[in-house]
């Protein structure tokens, strides 16, 4: 999978800012270090579904990136936060 850019919506920069504490900055960098990606469901759209992306931040943070892969090669993001136990297990298994 090749994500050639990435959609924003300001209400999701919102919330994982003040509920996740996860900047903007890492969710992009997440995704562009190779990410370990997951199809979790079909989405509503043929061709686009929901994705889970684990990934490591430059400083060390281990995040869970959760996106819809559009038929344009875009990520539109849902949610990003901390991984938990078992993510990061997983993670570690790459």
């Amino acid at each position: 999978m090749r994500i050639i850019g990435i959609i924003w919506m300001d209400s999701v920069i919102e919330k994982i800012e003040t509920k996740h504490h996860v900047s903007r900055g890492e969710v992009e960098e997440v995704l562009n270090r190779k990410p370990k990606v997951r199809k979790l469901r079909r989405g509503r759209f043929r061709g686009e579904s929901v994705y889970r992306a684990l990934g490591k931040t430059q400083t060390g943070r281990y995040l869970t990136v959760f996106f819809i892969y559009k038929l344009t090669s875009e990520a539109l993001i849902l949610s990003a936060r901390d991984m938990d136990k078992k993510e990061r297990s997983s993670y570690a298994k790459k």
